[in-house]
C-alpha cells in the first residue's frame, strides 16, 4: 500500500496515524507464528493428526497416503488447447495489404513479426 503523505490534509494525516496506532497495538497483542504453529502442531499430535495429515506436505500439493478422501488435491487450471474461442474483432491491419488482420490472440503473423523485428512498434498497427 502506497500512500502520498504530501497530499494529504493535517486531518486526513492525524487519522492515518490513528488508524496505523490502532493497527499496531493490535499485531503487538499477537503471539508469534512460530508459537502459534508449535501449539497447534501440539495439539494436532494429542487428536492423532499432523500438518502433513490435513494440509498436504509443506511445498507439495499433493496430501499425505493416509490422508481422508475429503482433503483432495486441488484440480490443475484447464487448457483452452482444442477449444473453439468466440470471434474477436481484429486490433492490427498490415498497411501493405490491407486484408491482413490480426486479432492479437495467439502467434503473431509473419507480416507483423517482420515489421516488429525492423523496429517499429505495435502500436503503429492498430486498427483505429
Amino acid at each position: 500500500m502506497s500512500v502520498n503523505l504530501e497530499s494529504l490534509s493535517s486531518k486526513e494525516l492525524a487519522e492515518l496515524i490513528s488508524r496505523a496506532n490502532q493497527r499496531k497495538k493490535v499485531l503487538a497483542k499477537r503471539k508469534p507464528a512460530n508459537q502459534v504453529k508449535a501449539a497447534v502442531a501440539k495439539f494436532l499430535t494429542s487428536v492423532g493428526w499432523t500438518f502433513d495429515e490435513l494440509y498436504g506436505k509443506s511445498g507439495g500439493s499433493k496430501p499425505a497416503a493416509s490422508a481422508p478422501a475429503s482433503a483432495a488435491p486441488k484440480t490443475a487450471r484447464k487448457s483452452t488447447k482444442g477449444r473453439v474461442l468466440g470471434k474477436v474483432a481484429p486490433k492490427y491491419r498490415n498497411p501493405a495489404n490491407a486484408k491482413e488482420t490480426w486479432a492479437g490472440r495467439g502467434k503473431q503473423p509473419r507480416w507483423l513479426a517482420a515489421e516488429t523485428a525492423k523496429g517499429r512498434k505495435l502500436e503503429d498497427f492498430l486498427i483505429k
